[in-house]
């Protein structure tokens, strides 16, 4: 019976983090490229350029660049026999 509730344990990390990398990312990247669109100005008859919207683009873009790098760091550091541990609350690379 402790078989059953393992699974679904990993089961339910599994699934978490397929909706924050798989789903999560595109999604704060096209609140990003929306977030842009109206700092611009571009909206339904406004020409005002309002810079809380850029800014708002810009930290989304930040946050989608720092998981895909954190992303192909997991992927270089496993291949050389490394691991990521966030004991620390950032990421440091050790070895296993």
């Amino acid at each position: 019976m402790h078989n059953l509730g393992f699974a679904l344990e990993a089961a339910w990390k599994v699934l978490l983090a397929g909706l924050i990398l798989g789903a999560g990312l595109p999604a704060l990247f096209a609140l990003g490229v929306r977030s842009l669109a109206y700092g611009g100005g571009a909206g339904e008859g406004d020409s005002e350029r309002h810079p809380i919207g850029t800014a708002g683009g810009y930290l989304c873009f930040a946050i989608v660049l720092l998981g895909v790098v954190l992303g192909i760091t997991f992927i270089v550091a496993s291949g050389f026999g490394k691991a990521i541990s966030f004991e620390h609350g950032y990421p440091t690379i050790s070895t296993r």
